[in-house]
């Protein structure tokens, strides 16, 4: 199963830093935030993965080269002249992923999850298995509910979608090349009946302000201290 990171967004919260460099080179915790999903899928037994890019897309080719030092090999997909949003940026890049289910990934997220325990098809007739977790402060209401592994929308007991699951690139049927995103694939699944979901109840978090990075580098910091 091959893997793709999404790393093409501008980050416009967190400027000024994403002015000199794409959000996912940013340092946390002494490392660059989109090294530990590198190193975790390495750790997992992945061995190819996608990167998709915009701004600043030359740098992080040039930080990441062709994943070796990772264990990894790394393909770019560069969106020019600008980014085409998560669904046009995955359906462009549905050539190098290939026909098979694959892994998606946000670049911008951090997370203690074991992708090796990802690395299967979505159940049954799923075109997309999304990880969902529990809501933080800045998004309370939450993304979807989850019933006996479905996926649906709805009032009740929500969660937020996590930023990675498993996708077939068959939820792109019908898609043509440039801009959208991709919730509206999600609401024709959950139509479908074909989209399904599991929890993650470890450590997850939505880098998307420059006061959350500076939270989780210092959590990271000091457990590497204490390690």
């Amino acid at each position: 199963m091959k893997a793709m990171v999404l790393a093409a967004g501008r980050g416009e919260r967190m400027r000024p830093l994403t002015d000199v460099a794409p959000k996912p080179l940013l340092p946390v915790g002494g490392r660059r935030l989109i090294e530990y999903h590198l190193l975790r899928l390495a750790a997992a037994g992945f061995r190819e993965v996608v990167i998709n890019t915009a701004w600043l897309g030359d740098m992080i080719e040039q930080a990441l080269g062709d994943g070796r030092r990772f264990g990894l090999a790394i393909t770019y997909s560069h969106e020019r002249p600008e980014a085409l949003e998560t669904g046009g940026g995955i359906f462009r890049a549905l050539p190098l992923l290939g026909s098979a289910p694959f892994l998606l990934v946000n670049g911008d997220v951090w997370t203690d999850i074991d992708f090796g325990a990802l690395r299967r098809d979505p159940p049954g007739n799923s075109l997309a298995h999304l990880v969902l977790v529990a809501n933080p402060p800045q998004h309370p209401r939450g993304d979807f509910l989850l019933e006996r592994g479905q996926v649906s929308e709805g009032e009740g007991t929500r969660h937020t979608y996590s930023g990675i699951g498993i996708y077939r690139p068959e939820l792109f049927a019908g898609c043509e090349p440039g801009k959208f995103p991709l919730l509206p694939l999600l609401r024709r699944a959950i139509g479908e009946r074909r989209l399904t979901g599991e929890l993650h109840a470890g450590r997850w978090y939505d880098i998307g302000t420059i006061e959350r990075l500076k939270s989780l580098d210092a959590e990271l910091s000091s457990a590497s201290q204490v390690s």
